[in-house]
């Protein structure tokens, strides 16, 4: 493939012309639509090039911090050492026969080394792939084989295990790199002995691939989570990752050397690849490491540590920090309790009502700032959620707070962000408008117009993928020969131009007199009204009415993510409130507990007089045993419910529900 290219040997900032938009093959290229002026009109840069760029304009801003959890130790790299370091590994990854667009895969909890590892492989003419570090054996063997993985970079004995029996099996693996621990396996080169490889070579070999880096090749997989069939690999172009980290620095006015983030969402998932790795490279900012504990019980003491001036997180985090806060409020009493109810009335109705309270001042002083320092977020401007719809419960919680939350939304293929409330723009159940005038959406009627009303969101622009490695029907099924994104998501556009999601188009349900329903809408109704629910699935595609299964909120073991059968706090308390003494969910379906039963149905009754028409209203519903997990494959990697999986794994019960 190196010789395919060989006479373009101006990069990493050269770009390969051609006239298609969408490509397929690893070596591809797509055409950059560079406006002529504008937001659009941005000089494409390669991920070498800005990475060069911050570091020697910022060489002694701290770029990376890890600490040692006993000691609280920091190990510190600046954006000089940062590129060194890269810039090392490459060269390390070439000397062990990576080839140009074979790919780098990385099997571990974020790390200083994870994001080494990935900018390495940009740098030597590679593709950086993340894998999730939950997946396993079957799912990492696809994306590896897939994606022809030359070398794997695992973190350690635990992640190794998954793939060690198998490694004969994926014939592109040369070399397995292990960053934390020390290997036991032979042939298995720890991080340090990869360094020390790396330092004693010269630099031709790795500017030799720089020269032949193009702008507009792909440099990025994402794969995506797969929740029906294999995932697929999203190909992000070196331009993708630029402009649209650009891009959100630039709408939401972040601070260039004033950037701290925390990591510790899956540095696999696209969201958090741009914001923990791309998008402080962009702005000359730090990226602090959660150590491995952060979603069990650590959150809070490493945003403490980090002091993050952005903070993003999916809405399940949300929850569980405002869960956390809940069970501790009970223990507060008398005067302090007064003044912590009445700072959040204050703060609710000013930020839903515009209530200009003089009290909100005061309390700003004297309880908001207070509880924003408790949590770390005392320098925090920007609050962010993404990846799923947020509760309109959690949102109002943190609003009476004065924490807003600004919902995001985007997709792999959009290289994350495509549309953004901000501080300064935000309508409430809205995703926000597009981020710039040349990020670009349009609404298609779906192809089979008698399916739904709505229409779906097609997405154009400097921001979407190349297409999908390897899968020439896949990409040719989603996008368009010039190059507009057919997302599947049913949205509406406002006349300000605020987004609000529908739907998405494969979830929807077609009940059997052809009224289309999208399910979103209900769930969050139940929710909303039930804090005793965890988890809502509407059924009913092709039968005579809508029905629903529910999981009840429960306690999740913190290391292995299995729900247990003890209900959450909030759940007992829903409990107390309608009477029933029940502590587990064998008590609510033993018998089964009438008082809950009542409750529930008072909660549906209420969602139901919500309904837009009597097709939506829920029938029948059933408490299932067990709550939605990752361990049990009813959700996948970024929480989303697999709804195939749930139905497929509870037929039996859907069929008792339309049995009569």
């Amino acid at each position: 493939m190196e010789e395919d290219y060989s006479e373009f040997v101006n990069g990493p900032d050269q770009i390969i012309p051609c006239n298609n938009r969408i490509t397929w093959v690893p070596a591809g290229t797509t055409k950059i639509k560079v406006e002529g002026s504008g937001p659009g009109s941005e000089v494409p840069i390669s991920v070498p090039s800005l990475m060069k760029q911050t570091a020697t304009k910022h060489p002694e801003l701290p770029a990376m911090k890890t600490r040692d959890v006993k000691t609280g130790q920091e190990t510190v790299w600046s954006w000089s050492a940062y590129y060194q370091d890269v810039r090392t590994v490459g060269k390390a990854f070439i000397d062990l026969g990576l080839k140009r667009f074979d790919s780098v895969c990385i099997l571990g909890f974020n790390s200083p080394e994870w994001a080494i590892a990935n900018l390495a492989a940009i740098f030597a003419g590679g593709l950086a792939a993340g894998i999730y570090p939950t997946n396993g054996t079957d799912a990492c063997k696809y994306i590896l084989d897939h994606s022809k993985c030359s070398i794997l970079v695992v973190e350690d004995q635990k992640q190794l295990d998954k793939i060690w029996n198998i490694r004969n099996e994926l014939p592109h693996i040369k070399k397995i790199v292990q960053y934390s621990g020390i290997p036991t396996h032979a042939g298995v080169i720890s991080w340090k002995d990869l360094m020390i490889r790396g330092k004693t070579l010269g630099d031709d070999g790795l500017e030799g691939r720089l020269r032949r880096i193009a702008v507009n090749q792909c440099c990025t997989l994402v794969y995506t989570s797969g929740t029906t069939g294999n995932p697929k690999g999203v190909m992000l172009s070196h331009d993708n990752l630029t402009w649209n980290a650009a891009n959100a620095a630039f709408i939401h006015k972040f601070e260039e050397g004033n950037f701290r983030i925390l990591s510790y969402l899956p540095l696999s998932h696209v969201a958090g690849n741009m914001i923990d790795i791309h998008a402080p490279m962009a702005l000359a900012g730090c990226t602090y490491f959660a150590d491995k504990n952060v979603l069990k019980s650590t959150l809070l003491d490493n945003t403490n540590w980090c002091k993050p001036t952005v903070f993003f997180g999916v809405p399940r985090v949300w929850e569980k920090i405002m869960e956390k806060m809940l069970e501790k409020a009970k223990d507060i009493k008398g005067l302090k309790k007064a003044i912590s109810k009445q700072a959040k009335i204050t703060g609710l109705k000013h930020h839903t009502e515009g209530d200009k309270d003089g009290l909100f001042k005061v309390f700003q002083k004297v309880y908001y700032s207070k509880v924003k320092a408790l949590l770390g977020f005392a320098h925090c401007n920007h609050f962010f959620s993404g990846a799923a719809p947020i509760d309109k419960k959690t949102m109002n919680y943190f609003l009476s707070l004065d924490i807003k939350i600004l919902e995001l939304y985007g997709m792999s293929e959009s290289t994350g962000l495509h549309t953004s409330q901000t501080n300064e723009k935000n309508k409430p159940r809205s995703v926000g408008p597009v981020s710039r005038s040349s990020v670009l959406s349009k609404l298609v009627q779906p192809s089979d117009a008698e399916v739904t009303e709505n229409e779906e969101l097609w997405m154009g622009g400097r921001h979407i993928m190349m297409g999908y490695l390897n899968r020439e029907d896949a990409t040719r099924k989603d996008m368009t020969e010039d190059g507009w994104l057919k997302t599947g998501d049913l949205v509406s556009i406002d006349q300000d131009g605020f987004h609000f999601i529908v739907g998405r188009e494969k979830d929807l349900i077609i009940t059997a007199g052809g009224e289309n329903i999208a399910p979103q809408t209900i769930h969050d109704a139940v929710k909303e009204k039930l804090p005793v629910i965890s988890q809502v699935l509407l059924l009913g595609d092709k039968q005579k009415f809508v029905s629903t299964f529910l999981t009840l909120a429960v306690e999740v073991n913190p290391d292995t993510l299995e729900p247990s059968n003890k209900l959450s706090s909030a759940a007992r308390d829903w409990c107390r409130s309608v009477g029933s003494n029940a502590n587990t969910v064998e008590d609510v379906l033993r018998g089964p507990d009438n008082k809950v039963m009542k409750g529930l149905q008072a909660g549906i009754d209420a969602a139901n007089r919500q309904a837009v028409s009597n097709a939506q209203r829920i029938q029948k519903w059933m408490i299932l045993p067990r709550d939605f997990s990752l361990p049990g494959g009813e959700m996948g990697p970024t929480m989303k419910v697999k709804r195939g999986a749930v139905t497929k794994q509870y037929q039996s019960s859907v069929d008792k529900i339309y049995r009569n």
